[in-house]
């Protein structure tokens, strides 16, 4: 087995999309609908305006996390891994690459969006350092969502 690589990706590759769509299916089995309605493009993140990362072993896709410019801060999107990656440290991993490169973008901190039946990143983002905000973003005011934010 090879090392889990952190690299920076195109959004828009095949590769890419096939992994955010397995994203997007882990969330609708939680939430129900499409998974998440948030408008994204591929532009969101390209640099300096953020910045889509992937964890890779043996040449697979793993893991995701993506920030996108809002404002002076990083919104934090499409984090997930692989379900057969879980328990290994990927998130964390791709949580800290992804304050990194906001960091050296100039942003001041990371913010996200993430919903109450999601508990493994809610405990990932506390143990992080994350701290509850008020809502911010396409969800906001909605049930179940929860904000949070890291300064950086």
């Amino acid at each position: 087995m090879q090392q889990i690589q952190i690299e920076s990706a195109d959004f828009t590759s095949p590769a890419v999309q096939a992994l955010v769509a397995e994203n997007m299916r882990d969330l609708s089995a939680r939430y129900g609908g499409t998974g998440d309605d948030t408008p994204i493009a591929g532009a969101d993140f390209v640099l300096p305006q953020g910045e889509f990362l992937v964890a890779v072993e043996d040449g697979r896709l793993i893991g995701s996390a993506a920030w996108r410019r809002h404002h002076s801060d990083a919104e934090l999107k499409r984090m997930f891994t692989r379900p057969a990656a879980r328990g290994r440290g990927v998130a964390r991993r791709l949580l800290t690459a992804v304050e990194e490169s906001a960091r050296a973008a100039g942003c001041k901190r990371v913010i996200l969006e993430t919903g109450d039946k999601q508990p493994e990143a809610i405990a990932l983002y506390v143990s992080a350092g994350y701290e509850r905000i008020d809502d911010f973003g396409y969800y906001a005011g909605h049930e179940g969502v929860l904000s949070y934010a890291k300064p950086l």
